[in-house]
């Protein structure tokens, strides 16, 4: 037997029902600790962000008919990785314990005498039927409810579901995994007892921008279902709950409920765009297409923060751009007055509001957030002769406003405080997922983020818009063939969202 104090430890996580809010603080905590992180097919892929940069990957997931692994390989799989002294954390959509196979995925590694931890998660035979409007249990129609599997072993020789007993039993019944087999089900139901005009609700991709209700009676239900090519995976609640469910729908109500929309933001600057939208109902993709690095000459870069004292301007372009000079400030120094006299210059106010995190006041704002504004502002100010300005910028920046604030008598110097690189990494499937799913939009904050999708070489899917958050992101999307349908009027995050949510419901 390996030694015990070699061995890892695995953990059996419940990813919840789909929508990335209603994952546990616990999920998310090992998911970051993850040496090697195993998920299913239900499993919302975008947690896989949370892993650290070397975790292992490795999908298993199991549909009708393709199963990447069988659950026995699945089950040594986790057992090898541990026995070597992994992490490992098994993510199971839904509660693991609840028609997950969790339960064997824990005799397995108990058998090996592999420690091991449930976390429990937020099951999707409750979550589905709640964003459809439908609770479980009501005081006034249902005092229990019963959970079943509708995709039992398929070794065994006949159905364990005593259909007898759940007409009997009455309440609400939930099943989960038998949306194929709802015509035989449903005729069960009613041959041992069930009333035909029985309330039925199929919850397709419940929690999700995906979600779909398809609504019906134990009767017409699967006629329901092929009317509406419906398709699992799905939930299904029997009961007279079901009922509620169009005057309690809630998430078809969202603004962009159904939608399907890609963030082409950096990962570490996705996550206001990405969680502002799956707030109003949408289903978001993140496919970053740059990431941030430090500049090509950074002791170049550092030279200019050392003598950022003796500017009487400090013009930044970018929240990055406020981030990365400051970062390298206090490596320099360790009190704030060394920035001396200089006043700060800002384009947006998402970079005003990152200068503003650092305890300095910005004096110069511009209502437009382009280039072009600031120098405008700069004009009212009055003469411009031999006024020192520091612009702290991208590498791939524009030179207008370097070339303007010279032509205004200025003595400027540029620093570039980073530059954007093709992302490589595409841990969550992404691009798979985009082509193979399609999307109704993609938003673009940046021309490199346009430049860097493109590049990418991914099929265009069929009626995906354009969302742009301002003038010359649009330009350079109009330049490489692209037709924008939204563009911010705001020339930041809230706006791109506002923006997006007015096509939306145009439209």
């Amino acid at each position: 037997m390996a030694d015990k104090k070699k061995l890892g430890r695995c953990y059996l996580v419940g990813a919840g029902p789909g929508d990335l809010g209603l994952v546990t603080l616990r999920a998310r905590e090992v998911i970051e600790r993850a040496e090697v992180v195993v998920y299913d097919y239900l499993c919302n892929p975008e947690m896989l962000q949370w892993a650290p940069e070397a975790v292992e990957i490795i999908y298993a997931g199991k549909q009708a008919g393709a199963h990447t692994l069988k659950q026995d390989e699945i089950n040594q799989l986790l057992v090898e990785k541990a026995r070597a002294g992994k992490q490992v954390v098994r993510l199971k959509g839904g509660d693991p314990f609840l028609f997950g196979r969790g339960g064997e995925e824990a005799q397995a590694l108990a058998a090996a005498s592999i420690p091991f931890e449930v976390v429990p998660g937020v099951t999707s035979a409750i979550a589905a039927p709640a964003y459809a409007g439908i609770p479980v249990t009501h005081r006034g129609l249902a005092s229990h409810v019963t959970f079943f599997t509708g995709h039992e072993d398929p070794e065994k020789t006949e159905s364990s579901i005593d259909f007898a007993a759940l007409a009997k039993l009455g309440g609400t019944q939930v099943m989960l995994m038998g949306v194929e087999r709802i015509e035989g089900i449903a005729q069960q139901m009613m041959d041992h007892g069930a009333r035909p005009d029985m309330p039925v609700a199929l919850v397709r991709w419940g929690t999700t921008g995906r979600q779909k209700v398809v609504r019906g009676t134990l009767q017409n239900i699967a006629q329901r279902v092929v009317e509406e090519d419906f398709a699992p995976p799905a939930v299904a609640v029997f009961g007279e709950v079901v009922s509620l469910g169009k005057e309690l729908r809630w998430q078809e109500e969202r603004p962009l409920s159904g939608k399907r929309i890609v963030v082409t933001r950096t990962r570490k600057q996705a996550g206001a765009l990405s969680n502002g939208l799956r707030n109003l109902g949408a289903e978001v993709i993140e496919l970053p297409t740059i990431r941030i690095e430090p500049p090509s000459d950074v002791r170049g870069f550092a030279v200019l923060v050392q003598d950022a004292h003796a500017y009487d301007w400090i013009v930044f372009t970018s929240p990055n751009g406020v981030s990365a000079f400051f970062e390298m400030f206090y490596k320099l120094y360790d009190d704030a007055r060394e920035i001396g006299g200089a006043r700060i210059a800002a384009i947006g106010p998402a970079t005003a509001q990152r200068v503003r995190e650092f305890h300095l006041k910005v004096d110069l704002q511009p209502e437009e957030f382009v280039a072009e504004a600031v120098v405008a502002a700069f004009k009212k100010e009055g003469d411009m002769e031999n006024l020192r300005i520091l612009i702290a910028r991208a590498e791939e920046a524009r030179d207008l406003l370097p070339k303007e604030l010279s032509a205004l008598g200025a003595i400027v110097d540029v620093a570039f405080t980073y530059k954007t690189v093709p992302e490589t990494n595409d841990r969550t499937a992404a691009r798979s997922r985009l082509a193979g799913e399609g999307a109704d939009m993609i938003t673009f904050t940046s021309s490199s983020t346009v430049e860097n999708f493109l590049a990418l070489g991914l099929p265009w899917p069929q009626g995906m818009q354009v969302a742009s958050i301002g003038p010359i992101t649009s330009q350079t999307a109009r330049d490489r063939g692209l037709t924008v349908g939204v563009e911010a009027a705001r020339h930041d995050i809230p706006g791109l969202i506002e923006a997006i949510c007015r096509y939306f419901k145009k439209h």
